[in-house]
């Protein structure tokens, strides 16, 4: 059975939950006065990495567990959306270490993904979630042992889809899980660690499996690792990227359009799509949006239409990376949108945004649009255009030659 057709494809009921409340001691005097997960590399906070990673999936909600210096935190994170994904930031009033952190979720999430706020593990997230039998509490991701000086779960095996421990045991606990809710019913209202005081009995009983990774993985959390960071991730997560307008381009434009329902796709785009994500392209669609100034349709239709678009897309095996969108228009109704702004195309300052957030290697990239608009927004932004053609696929594969 696919990946894509089992229980958990849609991400309907999986929350993101981050831990960032640690603080450093073993770098202490190279932070500067900010929480780990705060340190820039290449311009942008390590959460952004993590955020920008884990944002193409469906999730409901992303929670950012805080601690020290929580409110550098907040004030980047608490309440921002991602992707169409709100985040939502949560502070200790103790410190509560990595399990007693959960506790304070107990009451908001259902089945989770549970990652560091210092590791960046670029892997599937279907895989992990799917890896899970159905009896079982969760799956952690393993890597073969980096050397990283961890005492915490780094002599494991996998036998039958299970986690392990074995003397000669050659991989390590990655910090990237996947739990059922029930997970949480484990969890004391006190200090407590996820690594040695919950997991290690439920590897002794059976009841966690275990999924091994070759992907790009870092853990800042040592001297070491931490000055290898920004080659390490520019060189992981600069990639060539597509810039799409939406309407005429990814579907017919009837005019509008704001609901699934009426989303038609044009010739070839699903193949076109799948083929940019099989060849690592970032994919970002940049759309002008006046329909929501102008009060023919609400913000939220507007949304709801991409997260069911993203829950298509990743039935396809397709990833949409970042949609931004602009409702500013000089005839809109709604005050806030009435204005001549440079996010509405021909202005760039959507793509502009984009490639302050995102390591795009910019001449590998390219737009397509259907507009002189669209050309003109491209133009201002050093990127190749094309006007859309009858079939996107092979327009795809076209430019991807040159």
């Amino acid at each position: 059975m696919s990946y894509q057709k089992k229980k958990y494809y849609n991400f309907k009921n999986i929350d993101l939950v981050i831990l960032a409340g640690g603080k450093g001691t073993r770098i202490k005097k190279y932070l500067q006065g900010l929480p780990k997960p705060m340190l820039k590399f290449n311009g942008k906070h390590l959460l952004n990495y993590i955020i920008n990673l884990t944002s193409k999936y469906n999730f409901k909600n992303i929670y950012i567990l805080t601690g020290y210096k929580s409110n550098i935190i907040f004030r980047k994170f608490h309440n921002k959306t991602f992707n169409f994904i709100k985040v939502r930031c949560i502070k200790e009033t103790k410190e509560m270490g990595t399990a007693g952190a959960l506790y304070l979720l107990k009451n908001k999430i259902n089945n989770f993904i549970l990652l560091n706020g210092d590791t960046v593990f670029d892997i599937d997230y279907l895989k992990l979630i799917n890896s899970v039998n159905k009896s079982n509490y969760g799956s952690m991701s393993l890597v073969k042992n980096k050397q990283q000086n961890s005492i915490k779960l780094n002599k494991l095996t996998l036998k039958n889809n299970l986690v392990k421990y074995s003397n000669n045991g050659s991989l390590m606990n990655s910090g990237t899980y996947f739990f059922k809710k029930k997970i949480l019913k484990l969890i004391p209202n006190k200090k407590s660690s996820l690594e040695n005081d919950i997991l290690p009995s439920l590897i002794k009983r059976k009841k966690i499996n275990g999924l091994i990774f070759d992907n790009f993985f870092i853990d800042i959390g040592t001297k070491e690792y931490l000055e290898k960071a920004s080659i390490a991730l520019i060189r992981n997560f600069k990639r060539p990227s597509v810039f799409l307008d939406r309407d005429g381009v990814i579907n017919h434009d009837y005019g509008y359009v704001h609901t699934f329902k009426k989303f038609r796709f044009k010739k070839g785009v699903i193949s076109g799509l799948k083929y940019l994500t099989k060849k690592n392209y970032y994919i970002f669609i940049i759309t002008n949006q006046a329909g929501i100034g102008k009060k023919i349709f609400t913000l939220d239709k507007f949304v709801n239409l991409h997260i069911k678009l993203k829950e298509f897309c990743i039935k396809k095996g397709i990833y949409i990376n970042d949609v931004m969108f602009s409702p500013y228009h000089v005839n809109a109704k709604i005050t806030k949108y009435k204005k001549n702004s440079q996010f509405r195309k021909p202005g760039n300052l959507m793509i502009k945004n984009i490639l302050k957030d995102w390591d795009v290697l910019l001449n590998k990239s390219f737009m397509i649009g259907d507009k002189m608009s669209d050309q003109i927004c491209a133009k201002k932004s050093n990127l190749y255009f094309e006007f859309a053609k009858s079939n996107f696929f092979n327009q795809i594969k076209s430019i991807l030659k040159k």
